[in-house]
């Protein structure tokens, strides 16, 4: 029982997530080979709870890994075993803030509609 793990892109073909993932490449290739392990383990439903993952409500979902900075992937589930990343983030504190968990549930929203939950 294998998920897949896909990324969100704007109906433009835009991947906020990739986007991203290639930004923290050349800032970070630590955190960035980190990130990447971490999304290949989402694919096993044995991390799908802390300390790798963590539910924020909603359907929403964060893939957590700690480094100088916190780094945060967001994503949700779809039927037929299919995780879709939508948002991506660093920061210093615990919480993430308002704005990137409305950007997340909106792109989450938006994909939804557009081919079904």
């Amino acid at each position: 029982m294998e998920f897949t793990v896909e990324f969100y892109e704007t109906s433009e073909g835009v991947s906020p997530v990739l986007e991203f993932l290639e930004a923290l490449r050349h800032r970070d290739q630590g955190d960035h080979a980190a990130v990447l392990r971490g999304l290949a383990k989402l694919k096993d439903r044995r991390y799908h709870r802390e300390p790798l993952s963590k539910a924020l409500g909603d359907g929403l979902f964060e893939l957590r890994h700690v480094g100088r900075l916190n780094t945060r992937v967001m994503w949700f589930f779809m039927k037929g075993r299919r995780i879709i990343t939508v948002h991506g983030i660093r920061n210093k504190g615990q919480s993430i803030a308002a704005h990137d968990l409305a950007v997340a549930r909106a792109r989450m929203c938006e994909w939804q509609k557009r081919f079904g939950t």
